[in-house]
């Protein structure tokens, strides 16, 4: 799937305030891949605003911190 460079801003932005708000404790190791991974599918499921992507990822941290744990 191609996205546009707007929409991979949006993302990478979204990416880096997601992960601005783990707790340093939380911050266990591939958590940045998932939630990339889990920005991307929310992407790629017709989610293209920044405040979607943060939401969509932010919903799902503590069950991924909960797996990579």
């Amino acid at each position: 799937m191609q996205y546009s460079s707007e929409l991979i801003r949006t993302m990478r932005q979204a990416l880096e305030t997601v992960m601005a708000s783990v707790p340093a404790h939380q911050s266990v190791f591939g958590l940045k891949a998932a939630v990339a991974e889990c920005i991307l599918k929310a992407a790629a499921h017709g989610q293209t605003s920044y405040d979607g992507l943060v939401a969509s990822a932010s919903d799902q941290i503590q069950t991924m911190i909960s797996m990579l744990s």
